[in-house]
């Protein structure tokens, strides 16, 4: 069934109001929708099951036939916090951690960071857009403006963690990650890796270092991977 996303002010009671262009002619010209067709709608909360009332060119209107909470997010807040990656890995990063179901995804500014940009792209909001439409998540994470290292608020986080290629008394994830735990930092360094200072800054913040393995993995390809292992522990 072909998701779309409800801005709240286009909600009623019964009714939805789609006006998106792309999402109107995904409607009409891609999935070939006729009036009474069923279609999955988002607003970031809830998600509703509805039926086509009418169609053109500017407008779809939803009829809502059933109303549900969101089923589908993680329970448990994994925020990530990456070191900006050039164009396409970094996109990649933000589409596929999104599809896991992050919470909050922080374009991280760090020492190492080759990439000369100062604010985020509204390009990386489209791609969790369309990412959460195809992996039939209701809620949005937020992605925050860029941060250095030290910007980050780790007061508010249950526990941190940090990959770190270098390490030599890295714990497992599963090891340290546990029920109690509600609120988690994952930080990922950029391609170079995070250096010895920003290191040393982290442990003073509490945080806890993993080795993702013998191998060096891309930055995008740990993050995703770090994602995946802590939504999979089933954390309530």
């Amino acid at each position: 069934m072909l998701t779309v996303i409800a801005e709240k002010k286009n909600i009623s009671e019964n009714k939805i109001i789609i006006d998106n262009k792309l999402d109107c002619g995904h409607i009409q010209n891609v999935y070939r929708l006729q009036i009474n067709d069923e279609v999955r709608a988002i607003d970031g909360e809830f998600e509703y099951l509805t039926k086509i009332l009418s169609i053109s060119k500017r407008e779809v209107i939803l009829e809502i036939i059933k109303k549900i909470k969101d089923n589908y997010s993680l329970g448990v807040n994994v925020d990530m916090a990456i070191g900006i990656l050039k164009n396409d890995k970094m996109n990649l990063a933000i589409q596929k951690l999104t599809e896991i179901g992050v919470n909050k995804i922080i374009p991280l500014k760090t020492k190492r960071v080759v990439v000369k940009i100062n604010e985020k792209k509204e390009k990386w909001e489209i791609v969790v857009r369309e990412a959460l439409k195809q992996c039939r998540g209701v809620k949005f994470p937020e992605i925050s403006e860029i941060k250095k290292i030290c910007e980050i608020d780790y007061k508010k986080y249950d526990k941190i963690i940090f990959a770190y290629e270098n390490s030599k008394n890295s714990k497992s994830i599963l090891d340290l990650v546990n029920e109690t735990d509600k609120n988690i930092l994952c930080i990922i360094g950029p391609e170079g890796g995070i250096t010895e200072d920003e290191v040393l800054f982290l442990k003073g913040k509490n945080a806890c270092e993993i080795s993702l393995g013998a191998r060096i993995l891309r930055a995008e390809t740990a993050a995703i991977v770090v994602a995946g292992v802590i939504s999979n522990l089933k954390l309530k």
